[in-house]
C-alpha cells in the first residue's frame, strides 16, 4: 500500500483492479468460446475463481464481484433479461462462502492444500447452485437446472487451480487488514533491527 494512500482508498483501488481482472478475463473466455470452441459442452470461467479470492480479501465485497461476473458472462454472450437474473443473482449465493471463511479462518484455508480446494469448490458449487435456484424461479424445469452443474465443471478445476496458486502467494488470499498490519509490525521490527 502506498504510504499516502487510506485504507478506504486502497480497498477501493483493490476492488476495482479485480472487477477489472474479472471483467476482461471473462469477456475473452466468452468471447474465445463462441468463436473458436462453439460447438464444446463444457464452459470455462474465471468469474468464481476472483469471487474466491475477493472473498477472503475483503468479505462481503466479493459478492459484487460474483454479480458483476455474472453480468459480464450473459452480455459478452449475448444473454437476455432472464439470463442476466440468473447468473447476475444467482452467483449472489457465493456470499455464502463467508460461513466456510468464518469457520475455518483465512489462515488454515490459506495453509491446507484440502481447505483451499475445498473453499475453491464451494465457491463454485454456491455459484451454480443460485442460478440453478433462480433459473428454477423463472420456470425452468428441474431436469434443465443440473445444466448448470454439468456444463460448467470445467471451472471447477480451474477455480481450485487459481484459488491454491492464490493462496501460494504472500498476502493474496489473506484478510487485507490482517495483511496490511502485518507487513507494518515486519517493516517496523526491520527498522529496530537496523540500529
Amino acid at each position: 500500500m502506498h504510504p499516502h494512500m487510506t485504507f478506504k482508498q486502497y480497498r477501493r483501488t483493490d476492488l476495482f483492479f479485480f472487477a477489472l481482472i474479472l471483467t476482461v478475463s471473462e469477456a475473452l473466455i466468452i468471447t474465445a468460446g463462441n468463436r473458436w470452441f462453439r460447438d464444446q459442452l463444457y464452459t470455462v470461467s474465471a468469474v468464481a475463481a476472483v469471487t474466491a479470492i475477493v472473498l477472503m480479501r475483503w468479505g462481503k465485497y466479493g459478492i459484487f464481484h460474483a454479480v458483476l461476473g455474472g453480468i459480464v458472462f450473459c452480455i459478452a454472450g449475448g444473454g437476455n433479461v432472464r439470463q442476466l437474473a440468473i447468473y447476475g443473482i444467482g452467483n449472489a449465493l457465493a456470499g455464502l462462502g463467508l460461513f466456510y471463511i468464518r469457520h475455518f479462518g483465512h489462515k488454515r484455508i490459506r495453509d491446507d492444500f484440502l481447505l483451499t480446494v475445498l473453499y475453491a469448490l464451494c465457491i463454485q458449487l454456491l455459484m451454480q447452485l443460485g442460478r440453478a435456484l433462480i433459473a428454477l424461479l423463472t420456470g425452468a424445469p428441474p431436469g434443465a437446472c443440473l445444466n448448470f452443474f454439468t456444463t460448467d465443471a470445467l471451472s471447477g478445476l480451474f477455480t481450485s487451480v487459481i484459488v491454491w496458486i492464490a493462496a501460494r502467494l504472500d498476502g493474496m488470499l489473506e484478510d487485507q487488514k490482517t495483511y496490511l498490519l502485518r507487513l507494518n509490525r515486519e517493516r517496523e521490527e526491520s527498522n529496530k533491527g537496523g540500529y
